[in-house]
């Protein structure tokens, strides 16, 4: 039979790519606070709790970690799977509208989040993003045609 596995813990997680209304080549993002990958720039998103759907997950998460709310679309899902860290997550992905005018950039007080910044989508897409959050961005950069 070979070599026994060690069980590892699969997460279910959310993130959510926030473009604006008035430029959707704007996509926002947020400098992580915490480990893993403390000072990266990621998309929001964390966590789905128990008995919580995605799409309360994004809603929630978004809220919390950019004061923003969003009607959430599903995009899709990615494989995100960071063997260095011995992370394994299901990410499902969605697709917000900020319908807020103005670039308001600024420091966040929140525990996960130090700040957030818009971005335009073809800079984004060349940054080294937390966790496999380059490639989500890519992704949807290249399905609208940005």
């Amino acid at each position: 039979m070979g070599k026994k596995e060690t069980f590892r813990k699969i997460n279910a997680t959310v993130a959510a790519v926030i473009v604006k209304k008035s430029d959707p080549k704007k996509v926002l993002l947020t400098r992580r606070a915490i480990e893993p990958f403390k000072d990266k720039w990621c998309l929001p998103g964390g966590h789905i709790e128990a008995m919580e759907s995605a799409q309360e997950a994004i809603s929630r998460e978004v809220m919390e970690e950019t004061d923003i709310r969003i009607n959430p679309t599903f995009f899709r899902y990615f494989d995100e799977i960071i063997p260095d860290i011995d992370h394994h997550n299901v990410v499902l992905v969605f697709v917000g509208i900020d319908t807020i005018d103005g670039d308001s950039d600024e420091k966040y007080s929140n525990e996960e989040v130090s700040e957030k910044k818009w971005f335009d989508i073809k800079h984004a897409v060349q940054l080294d993003l937390a966790f496999s959050h380059t490639k989500i961005v890519q992704e949807y950069y290249k399905a609208n045609h940005l």
